[in-house]
């Protein structure tokens, strides 16, 4: 080999300490990378712990003192539950015909008073003043043959007793009586049916109440029930209702039932008023609850409501402890 080859392969050749460099740096890289991974490891695991640890702070302060003092019981007369519900009549009354007629006339309409026993309508009437002068005929004529029957019987018993006639004729005297009494009950039923149906023509209010929805108007076809379809027959006349006899219904959380019972003294406020307050009470208690809204019904009753509760209104209820 030539000196001048020699020198060349000299000059290639890594120095010693060149050599030692290279081999020192992956190795510190690889000590850093672990040493920033012991570092992470620290940092989460402190972390960690800080987070389950609650942090006091001075709302839950107070809050653990109140929760360590037991609340006061209620005391008698202090609202235990607030509830809204619907003012309704504790009775709704739909006069309804009692057979197919025409309204002749009609003297009340909506929000009129009327006592129990005053005329609302009248339907038209003249077959059944008829039927009721034919059934009066029917009854005089068979009235007129018993009269006969009678006296016929009465010849017959003193024919017999003198033995003028024979047993039989008797007999027949007194078939004769019995159907003509039969005969006159058939016909003080059929004047007694002929004469209902002619005061069914007139139509009386059964309550004292107010009316709230007038449902005819004169010349219009009443039938005791609909056809079908919303352009068939009326089937009422009015509705009404005692606005001195009011409720209150309520649909109660299931919930909060345990904190009402029957006869439970409640205080009641309309919304349209909220200065007004009525005393009332638990009167009804549904025996079922609704499932699909998870309610049960509740009805108040109202003591001495006035003109400020009106059907349908909304009104807040106030249950209060015993």
């Amino acid at each position: 080999m030539s000196e001048m080859t020699e020198n060349t392969l000299s000059k290639l050749q890594i120095a010693p300490d060149k050599k030692a460099r290279r081999t020192a740096g992956p190795v510190i890289v690889i000590l850093l990378v672990l040493a920033a991974l012991v570092v992470g490891l620290a940092v989460f695991s402190v972390t960690r712990s800080a987070d389950r640890k609650p942090i006091a702070t001075r709302g839950s302060a107070a809050a653990a003192t109140m929760a360590s003092v037991p609340a006061a019981p209620a005391k008698s007369g202090d609202s235990i539950l607030t509830v809204s519900g619907y003012v309704i009549p504790h009775e709704r009354i739909e006069i309804s015909p009692k057979f197919q007629g025409t309204v002749r006339w009609i003297g009340v309409k909506k929000g009129d008073d009327v006592k129990k026993g005053d005329v609302m309508v009248l339907l038209e009437d003249d077959e059944y003043r008829a039927r009721v002068m034919e059934a009066e005929g029917r009854l005089t004529l068979a009235e007129a043959n018993l009269t006969n029957a009678e006296i016929n019987l009465k010849r017959q018993v003193e024919l017999s007793k003198s033995e003028v006639d024979s047993a039989r004729s008797l007999d027949d005297a007194q078939r004769a009586r019995d159907a003509a009494i039969g005969e006159v009950k058939m016909a003080r039923g059929q004047l007694a049916l002929a004469q209902t149906y002619l005061d069914w023509c007139t139509i009386r209010a059964p309550i004292n109440g107010t009316i709230l929805e007038k449902l005819v108007d004169p010349n219009e076809l009443v039938v005791p029930q609909s056809f079908g379809g919303g352009r068939g027959p009326s089937t009422a006349f009015v509705s009404l209702a005692d606005l001195k006899d009011l409720q209150v219904e309520i649909d109660l959380n299931e919930a909060d039932t345990p904190k009402v019972h029957m006869k439970q003294r409640c205080r009641v406020s309309p919304e349209a008023y909220p200065d007004k307050k009525y005393d009332g009470y638990v009167a009804e208690i549904a025996p079922e609850a609704n499932r699909s809204k998870g309610t049960l019904q509740i009805k108040v009753q109202v003591d001495q409501p006035d003109r400020f509760l009106t059907p349908e209104l909304t009104a807040k209820v106030d249950f209060l402890a015993d």
